[in-house]
């Protein structure tokens, strides 16, 4: 019997109708989606835009039917929309757009990010690239306007914040067009006097805003708080983690898996160097000492070369990649970028691959102990194989579930689950990249502990080796951070001005991964023997985006 007309629309489609709706308000998506209707344009980031997309999301959530109605083969879909535009729109009604200044989560570094991976392949996509250029002078002055509402409520960025953000623009802006010079020097002879034109007024932007933000606003929020509170750290943290969070729970839990780790580095640690007074002292041994890869050009093939065996001795005993998943990059970051390697992921069309960044910072010297587990964590088996078979899937799923609905938690979580099932293969029995490893595992567990204290105020507790009976704030979160990594101090502290930037982010690495873990537990428990790994990642997979109040009990079921 063929449909009614007049019969209501399912989840899925109103989750797919919702994608069309917003990728025609903000372009970047549309891009990182393959649209290329999208690739000439930009967000408008004022307060009237922000109020497009919650009207968007209202209207939206009117149109589901109430919870628990839905058909059941539709029901994880519901329940993902209906979370992901709640607790965005709660986001946007408190006003969080409208002091949205970072290195990393706002517009500007968003704009650049979209920039990279706007098509370049042909002379009609330079074409359309210089119109996206063109765009960025009324979308940056629309992000402004953002900013300047911001203040005339009294809801100001971080100082901190304001900080970074003013000398990543430095960086962006250089001489002669900047950054964007670079970008535009290898379109076509035919456009070069348009892409130059382009990429300096796009410059010239950027200079005005840093200019603005110096000058002006900088000043007027000198003296508010860089952290949050409780009411805007539950907020924050539910829209990336897609759960209501027991903040004391998983601050214990946080310093259970600090002390763990910290057991396990100091075994890891003896195996190199046995009278070694600390394990980040051997690792400050490993960065000149060590294995290492010279050239920035090198790493980059060794990164590939990485990921090529990591998908060659993983592909049909662990996981089934369809051949299209099996395409990845490994590109170096454009300066100016995140001072943390990032993952970009392929268009749903697969015409643009996933791709892994590494932000070299002027190094030339590459420690492989700080990359092994950041690239199973970046490319494969982490990002890149669960984004792209989401991008795989998304035909019998919704473009929603397998894209824009993506829970920052859900995703971390896997890539951390990455990681550790890759020193369960065997795969970091290295002890230089098993102590990297390990190394980068204890960073996640610090973030749970102080992402979550500072922001809060909490007390250290008695057990703590740091400053025990003390409360948490920034000053000492970038302290007790500095002596429990191996990291730079400079990365040390972007790590701290991202956790004010994105209350509640950094902790869905630690939480998801834990999820991530008891869903496979629970599974292998009621499986028993019969219990196939291999078919559990590939279901695990194949299901989309969950925020972490669902991804557990559905992993458990697979």
């Amino acid at each position: 019997m063929s449909k009614s007309k007049n019969a209501s629309p399912s989840p899925r489609q109103i989750a797919d109708e919702y994608v069309d709706a917003l990728i025609k308000l903000d372009p970047i998506t549309g891009t990182y989606l393959g649209d290329r209707a999208s690739h000439a344009r930009l967000p408008d980031f004022s307060p009237a835009g922000q109020e497009e997309l919650a009207d968007l999301a209202r209207s939206t959530l009117r149109r589901l039917a109430p919870a628990g109605t839905e058909p059941p083969a539709e029901r994880i879909c519901a329940r993902l929309l209906r979370e992901r535009l709640t607790a965005g729109l709660a986001m946007i009604e408190a006003g969080e757009q409208l002091r949205s200044v970072s290195n990393i989560f706002s517009p500007v570094p968003q704009i650049r990010t979209a920039l990279t991976v706007t098509p370049t392949q042909t002379h009609e996509d330079w074409a359309i690239l210089a119109r996206r250029l063109r765009a960025i002078p009324e979308s940056l002055t629309s992000y402004r306007a953002s900013l300047a509402e911001g203040l005339n409520r009294n809801l100001p960025g971080g100082p901190r914040q304001v900080e970074a953000l003013i000398v990543q623009l430095d960086e962006s802006i250089g001489d002669n067009g900047g950054w964007f010079a670079d970008l535009v020097a290898p379109g076509p002879d035919a456009l070069r006097t348009e892409l130059t034109g382009c990429a300096r007024a796009a410059a010239d932007a950027l200079a005005q805003l840093r200019d603005w933000l110096r000058d002006e606003y900088a000043p007027a929020v000198a003296g508010a708080p860089n952290v949050v509170g409780e009411e805007r750290y539950i907020r924050s943290a539910r829209y990336y983690n897609g759960i209501e969070l027991d903040l004391a729970e998983a601050y214990d839990y946080g310093w259970s898996e600090f002390h763990r780790l910290l057991s396990e580095m100091h075994v890891e640690a003896a195996k190199i160097l046995p009278d070694a007074e600390t394990p980040w002292s051997v690792l400050e041994h490993l960065d000149t000492h060590g294995h290492a890869i010279d050239g920035a050009e090198e790493v980059c093939s060794w990164l590939q070369d990485l990921m090529d065996e990591a998908i060659h001795k993983l592909g049909g005993t662990h996981f089934d990649m369809a051949e299209r998943v099996k395409r990845v990059e490994s590109c170096l970051a454009p300066s100016g970028a995140s001072p943390a390697p990032y993952y970009t992921p392929p268009s749903l069309d697969f015409t643009r691959p996933g791709r892994t960044w590494l932000p070299t910072a002027g190094r030339t010297r590459f420690p492989t102990y700080e990359l092994v587990s950041t690239w199973y964590h970046e490319g494969v088996p982490g990002h890149h194989l669960q984004l792209a078979q989401w991008a795989h899937v998304a035909g019998s799923l919704s473009r929603f579930q397998t894209s824009v609905g993506m829970v920052s938690a859900n995703a971390e979580g896997w890539a951390l689950y990455a990681e550790r099932l890759m020193a369960e293969l065997g795969f970091l029995s290295d002890p230089e990249h098993r102590l990297g490893y390990l190394d980068a595992q204890m960073m996640r567990a610090v973030r749970v502990v102080i992402d979550i204290g500072m922001h809060l105020g909490m007390e250290i507790p008695a057990h703590s080796p740091f400053s025990p009976g003390e409360r948490w704030n920034p000053d000492l979160a970038e302290e007790f951070f500095r002596r429990h990594s191996g990291r730079p101090v400079a990365f040390v502290h972007n790590e701290l001005i991202r956790y004010q930037s994105a209350p509640g982010q950094a902790i869905g690495y630690k939480l998801g991964e834990r999820a991530w873990l008891r869903g496979r537990d629970a599974a292998r428990k009621a499986a028993g023997t019969a219990f196939d790994l291999k078919r559990w990642h590939m279901a695990a997979l194949s299901q989309g985006s969950l925020g972490l109040d669902d991804l557990e009990a559905e992993l458990a079921v697979l």
